[in-house]
């Protein structure tokens, strides 16, 4: 049991092989150096996360610190937080790709926030649940990972009944999709483990980096002004060039139309003179060239918060991918709401398919054992199939029709090679078929 010393965590998990963890966070104390403007990220708590080391209970304290710095300031000493005891269980494979280190945070936070009363305000400034996406995506910054907030966002607004639309950009927005009948989507584990804060300096973060240099170079190309120190995105790219006004989103049909022209203008960032099958990537030395900063002003505006590792950046094919991804999803979209028949399961399979192709040859992050799992599933009769979550490992996602979900587990399960062997309970967790559910909530026991 906790003890009574304010915002003591004793943290269990029913997963024997997760050890019981004991944490207090300290108010760190602010010498008169750190008061400047530009000092103004200080921590205001301390809890000690290793971002070098995969462990469970960062996730815990990732969504703790969010909590605290946003309700517990920590020049207010008139109030602490709580002494708390936690139980966590959780039927989501941990680097699987299915969102658990977000579950964790987003679960972790609404927690925190519970035990300390701060859901119990009703009034018009209580916090709503695109507030809790973003502490949630901040929260798991903490671990080293600088997630866009996709996961947190379906962890934490999943309607029961529809996929969903969401839209990041001018602000968080999510939209009930609904899907065809006659479908199913299965969910099979690659068995290959994505430790997404452990290979983040190779993978996930580098792409981040990729992605947000290549967006300043394209703009730079296209005319586009970018301040020195603004991170722009490829998102804000298409919306200058288009003429979008501050705070009001592009219309979708206008949006799906600048997609497609953004098809061929990013063909600027591809090295001239170089074959299909040479190197598309730059170096460090040509990407800092390309973006128009000073090597400094460079590092400190993409490189000073993230630490990567490369020797060439792919600029031209992340660009390449983000863009064409971002126009099927909104062909998805569409086609979901058109859906009267069959076909437009085939349609949305071709989609998943040519996303899984897109993942693996552009923007990189498929692994051989997802490439294989996806074939396989076409193969046993999938509309369409690609990875899911952040890839490089984790599970696959195909669209199966609703009779035939038997016959396509068993189809798997005796020709993907780690799944041989495999019965019951075994077989259940690494492949299964799922239906949209809804988000994150509180229940409240009493008595």
């Amino acid at each position: 049991m906790a003890q009574q010393t304010p915002g003591i965590v004793v943290a269990e998990n029913l997963q024997t092989k997760y050890t019981r963890q004991s944490f207090c966070p300290a108010r760190k104390p602010s010498s008169s150096q750190e008061i400047g403007e530009d000092k103004v990220h200080v921590e205001g708590w301390e809890l000690d996360i290793n971002t070098k080391e995969l462990r469970w209970e960062s996730y815990v304290k990732a969504g703790y610190y969010g909590v605290l710095n946003k309700y517990f300031p920590p020049s207010d000493f008139s109030g602490s937080p709580v002494p708390v005891d936690l139980l966590f269980t959780g039927t989501v494979p941990a680097g699987s790709g299915l969102s658990s280190s977000a579950a964790m945070v987003v679960a972790s936070t609404l927690a925190f926030l519970a035990v300390n009363g701060k859901l119990d305000n009703q009034s018009s400034t209580s916090l709503t649940k695109g507030d809790l996406v973003r502490i949630a995506v901040e929260n798991e910054k903490r671990v080293g990972v600088n997630s866009g907030g996709m996961d947190q966002a379906a962890s934490v607004i999943s309607d029961a009944s529809s996929a969903l639309y969401i839209s990041f950009f001018p602000k968080l927005e999510a939209t009930p999709v609904p899907l065809p009948s006659g479908s199913i989507f299965v969910c099979a584990n690659s068995l290959v483990v994505s430790d997404k804060a452990v290979t983040a300096k190779r993978n996930y973060n580098l792409r981040v980096v990729e992605t947000l240099a290549g967006a300043r170079i394209l703009a730079r190309t296209l005319g586009i002004s970018v301040g020195e120190k603004e991170r722009i995105t490829f998102r804000e790219v298409i919306g200058r060039l288009l003429g979008e006004q501050q705070e009001q989103e592009l219309a979708i049909d206008a949006l799906q139309r600048g997609l497609e022209r953004m098809g061929q203008e990013v063909e600027v960032l591809r090295p001239k003179g170089v074959p299909d099958d040479g190197q598309l990537g730059v170096t460090m030395q040509e990407m800092v060239v390309m973006s128009g900063l000073s090597e400094e002003a460079f590092h400190d505006v993409y490189l000073s918060w993230v630490e990567v590792e490369a020797t060439h950046f792919q600029l031209y094919k992340r660009a390449k991918h983000v863009y064409a991804e971002a126009l099927r999803v909104l062909q998805f979209r569409q086609t979901c709401l058109e859906a009267t028949d069959t076909a437009a399961l085939e349609r949305l399979g071709r989609l998943m398919n040519e996303s899984q192709t897109s993942c693996a040859e552009l923007y990189q992050c498929s692994c051989p054992e997802l490439d294989e799992l996806t074939q396989l599933a076409r193969k046993a009769g999938a509309y369409g199939s690609r990875l899911t979550g952040a890839g490089w490992g984790g599970c696959t996602v195909s669209l199966v029709a609703e009779d035939k979900v038997v016959s396509f587990i068993d189809q798997i399960k005796n020709s993907y090679a780690p799944y041989k062997g495999l019965e019951g309970e075994a077989l259940n967790e690494v492949i299964f078929a799922t239906k949209p559910s809804s988000g994150a909530c509180i229940y409240k026991f009493s008595g």
